[in-house]
């Protein structure tokens, strides 16, 4: 099976029990859980039996030592995980509002995954990848963006893939640069994973139809739109159609787009029929939000089959 690469986050996360607006005062937490986009879609890649690696940095503590042992135990490469003597492990404090949304209080600047470490275990697993997934806030700084763009250069030299999900938070849009790193980004994707907005946000499209258009003509093989509680869609040079969102008793909506475009990516490269790789990945993505943790819903592909069968009885 092709191997997957993704150059990005990896973070501790903590919740608050409660509620409410951000964190002015004292309240319970839970957590720590293992955490990051790229972290996620990584570990949920594993659990599906797709080969991965990431390249990140983690601190030498137990944040880091939480995160190294998950994705180690779902069979993720870590060989080219930093392990950062001077910095702390990332972490991200989330809470939710009543209306669903989330307010972050985030530590990755400063964090030991805020910084690159390009030693000779990173250059091997670039050099050996067949894929490389790219997410938005992995183009936040200049040094991620600069190794991301060259290892999906380097990839595509020699036949590989890219697949891209901008994952725009609002923390990351005033970031200087990422507007020319997600268009130089966007020329070498194979794969293309919006969500709701985020589909006409690098075209001059303002809908569906003349985004999807564009995003076909500029290059891009195959575009999954990901519209939350309304399911997804899946538009290629031949096809297109809609897979519904599977019913979920959502208890936390952190990593579902991850873990559903890590399902359906994985897939995808295994030539599986866009269809049945869409209503998979729409499993995966339901299972994701049921439970309390970015990546405690992480499935393997037996659950998402079952889920499936289930839903067509």
């Amino acid at each position: 099976m092709k191997k997957i690469l993704i150059i990005g986050d990896i973070l501790a996360e903590i919740m608050a029990d409660s509620i409410g607006d951000g964190f002015l005062q004292p309240q319970p937490l839970t957590g720590p859980f293992p955490s990051g986009a790229s972290a996620i879609y990584a570990d949920q890649a594993a659990r599906l039996g797709q080969p991965v690696a990431i390249i990140s940095s983690v601190g030498d503590d137990d944040f880091g030592r939480l995160n190294l042992n998950r994705l180690a135990e779902d069979g993720v490469d870590i060989s080219g995980v930093f392990v950062d003597p001077d910095r702390p492990t990332g972490s991200a404090f989330v809470r939710y509002r009543e209306d669903g949304s989330r307010d972050f209080v985030y530590n990755i600047r400063h964090s030991a995954c805020g910084y690159l470490h390009v030693n000779p275990a990173v250059r091997a697993l670039i050099h050996s990848a067949d894929h490389l997934h790219v997410t938005g806030p992995s183009l936040a700084s200049p040094e991620f963006a600069a190794l991301n763009l060259e290892a999906a250069e380097t990839l595509r030299r020699r036949g590989g893939t890219i697949s891209f999900d901008p994952n725009l938070r609002k923390e990351i849009l005033p970031t200087e640069g990422l507007g020319d790193a997600l268009s130089r980004m966007l020329v070498m994707t194979d794969l293309y994973l919006p969500s709701d907005d985020e589909l006409t946000l690098l075209t001059d499209a303002d809908e569906t139809v003349g985004a999807v258009a564009e995003l076909l003509q500029r290059g891009v093989r195959a575009v999954v739109h990901k519209r939350g509680a309304e399911g997804a869609a899946y538009f290629d040079a031949g096809r297109q159609f809609a897979q519904r969102a599977f019913p979920a008793d959502e208890i936390d909506p952190t990593g579902a787009g991850d873990c559903f475009g890590a399902a359906f990516t994985s897939l995808w490269l295994r030539r599986m029929e866009p269809a049945r790789a869409l209503r998979l990945a729409a499993a995966c993505g339901a299972l994701a939000v049921a439970k309390r943790g970015p990546m405690e819903g992480a499935s393997d592909l037996p659950t998402l089959e079952a889920l499936v069968r289930s839903q067509a009885a």
